[in-house]
C-alpha cells in the first residue's frame, strides 16, 4: 500500500510538469491566431475594468481646485 501511495504521489508530481491534458488553443494556425488575439484583447481591457471598478477613472473631489468631470 505504501509503494502504491508513493507511486501515485510521484505520478501526480510529474504530471503537473507535462502540460495540460487538453490544449487551450486550436491546432489550426489561423484559428489559433484569432483565439490568441481575442485573449490578448481581453487582458488589455482588464486594466480599464479594474480602474472603473475602483473608480480610479473619476476625478478626485478632494483637490483644492475644481475639476470638470464632463467631456470637453
Amino acid at each position: 500500500m505504501r509503494k502504491l501511495l508513493m507511486l501515485l504521489t510521484c505520478c501526480m508530481l510529474l504530471s503537473t510538469t507535462a502540460g495540460c491534458l487538453l490544449p487551450a488553443y486550436s491546432g489550426d494556425p489561423s484559428r489559433r491566431t484569432q483565439q490568441l488575439m481575442f485573449t490578448s484583447e481581453n487582458l488589455r481591457l482588464f486594466l480599464d475594468d479594474w480602474e472603473r471598478l475602483w473608480m480610479l477613472d473619476h476625478p478626485d473631489h478632494c483637490t483644492p481646485y475644481r475639476t470638470h468631470g464632463g467631456i470637453i
